[in-house]
């Protein structure tokens, strides 16, 4: 069983009740082993829609990453995702941050995945919840924990722009 963590955010009312959805759909396909608090947080891109609720959880799985993807896509389907357009509304979304400590990357037809993700140190409601629930955990790549990517991204930004919900 391999050791995923995931992202999980909504925006599309009711964006709590979507991503507890999404948390118990997870179950078809491994086990939720822990969830972070959920955090309000600003659209990114185009700001003209509802606030987003974000969450971070640890998740256990016997799917290798590629098929983890294509059963995750599979999942945001099911919970009434529809294809909008870049940064635009969702019922869920549905991230792959860490698989394990491994650094992956993948290209096939329609699915493209990059382990750990590629921006997870740019985004406050990515790093904020993930800094309560696994602060030391060490990014396999960038060779910091955590905590101090979060804090990076503080004095950088100056502002938090998230708040626990």
């Amino acid at each position: 069983m391999a050791q995923v963590i995931l992202a999980l955010g909504s925006n599309i009312p009711p964006a709590k009740e979507n991503i507890d959805r999404a948390l118990a759909a997870l179950s078809a396909i491994g086990t939720v082993k822990q969830v972070a608090p959920y955090i309000v947080s600003k659209p990114e891109g185009f700001e003209n829609q509802n606030d987003f609720i974000n969450t971070v959880a640890i998740f256990s799985t016997p799917y290798a990453p590629m098929p983890l993807l294509k059963k995750l896509k599979e999942l945001e389907k099911e919970l009434g995702r529809t294809p909008t357009f870049k940064n635009g509304p969702r019922v869920i979304d549905l991230d792959i941050l860490f698989y394990d400590d491994q650094e992956i990357f993948e290209d096939e037809a329609d699915y493209f995945l990059i382990i750990p993700h590629p921006r997870l140190q740019e985004r406050e409601f990515v790093l904020k919840p993930l800094s309560y629930i696994l602060p030391d955990y060490v990014h396999p790549v960038l060779k910091k924990p955590i905590y101090r990517l979060y804090r990076e991204l503080m004095k950088k930004k100056g502002q938090p722009s998230c708040h626990i919900l």
